[in-house]
């Protein structure tokens, strides 16, 4: 009877102190998953080459340390993958998505396509605030905004949701130019050769930081028209932003300055709407604690790659704000981007 006591009371310690083991004791949701992180364009451009760096010190501050795969999906100018990350992929935190920076735009203007609101997504974190800039090859006797308004220019472009093809829209509306984006080309390795061949005069718009990724001799490379942001790029100092070409003209400064601000939202990725808050709360905190890993920072500066982060709640706030526009300046964003 005294043993049967005794095993009973030790059952019952051994369930206390199960119930009490402190938290970082259980094994982490993380553990043994795989995350993947799905681009909305194609290999070898400034989405696809920011994914892979952040993919290996992401996983390395996750609790578990999970494998993460990254995963292609063009089509749309960045819709296609963002609306799957929306409605099809797994909503437990084992998606993350890096969104196209014109989803922003699509979605204030009112134009089709997006299956949910940028709002309702998790943001996790933007790597760099590189400023958009438009170019045309060195061999193109294109060399500046005022030239592109005397004939039509052709720029590359990846679809009708993409950053690309809204702003060579953008610039005609503003400022008189005679941009025509030529669509389909499924990334920037491909709206690049594009140029390089001579297919297109130039590429409708790539980050900064992107285009010295590719060419480490960027300025004579490219002639840079026009640069799209809050403040110039430091080594683009000569090159007018989008808001100094119309300074003088109140509402179309207006529809420029929303339009820059958007477009400082440069890489940002998010977890479906979905998403588990414990979940989020992880990603957030690896992608913060990795904006400040030392490695990451030498392989970033190796690649020519610049780091200029925000926060996922810094993120998440801009869009909220972006998306509370008054109807006003809403209109004037879509004539400038000429949306019926």
């Amino acid at each position: 009877m005294r043993v049967c006591r005794n095993a009973v009371v030790a059952a019952a310690l051994a369930a206390i102190f199960m119930a009490s083991a402190p938290a970082q004791a259980q094994q982490p949701f993380y553990a043994g998953k795989t995350i993947t992180i799905t681009i909305g364009f194609g290999p070898g451009g400034a989405y696809d080459s920011y994914t892979r760096l952040l993919a290996p010190s992401l996983t390395k501050h996750i609790p578990g340390n999970p494998t993460v795969i990254i995963a292609n999906r063009p089509g749309a100018g960045g819709i296609s993958a963002f609306n799957h990350a929306a409605k099809q992929a797994p909503q437990d935190g084992t998606l993350i998505h890096i969104a196209s920076q014109g989803l922003l735009l699509t979605e204030l203007t009112g134009a089709e396509g997006l299956q949910a609101s940028l709002a309702d997504f998790h943001w996790i974190g933007n790597v760099t605030q590189s400023n958009n800039v438009t170019a045309t090859w060195h061999t193109s006797s294109i060399k500046t905004m005022d030239d592109a308004k005397k004939r039509e220019v052709t720029l590359a472009s990846s679809g009708a949701g993409s950053t690309s093809s809204q702003m060579a829209f953008v610039y005609n509306n503003l400022l008189g130019t005679k941009f025509k984006p030529i669509m389909g080309y499924e990334g920037g390795a491909a709206s690049n050769l594009a140029m390089e061949r001579g297919e297109t005069e130039g590429r409708a718009t790539n980050t900064w930081t992107g285009y010295k990724a590719s060419y480490p001799d960027a300025r004579s490379k490219l002639n840079v028209l026009v640069q799209i942001g809050l403040r110039k790029e430091p080594d683009l100092s000569d090159v007018p932003l989008l808001t100094d070409l119309v300074k003088n003209d109140q509402p179309k400064h207006a529809a420029a300055l929303t339009i820059s601000q958007i477009l400082a939202l440069a890489r940002c990725f998010a977890a479906p709407p979905g998403t588990p808050a414990e979940q989020v709360a992880a990603l957030r905190a690896a992608f913060d604690a990795t904006m400040k890993d030392p490695e990451f920072l030498e392989t970033a500066s190796k690649q020519g790659l610049e780091i200029s982060p925000m926060t996922g709640a810094e993120v998440q706030n801009t869009i909220k704000q972006v998306l509370a526009a008054p109807k006003g300046l809403r209109e004037q964003v879509k004539a400038a981007m000429g949306v019926n």
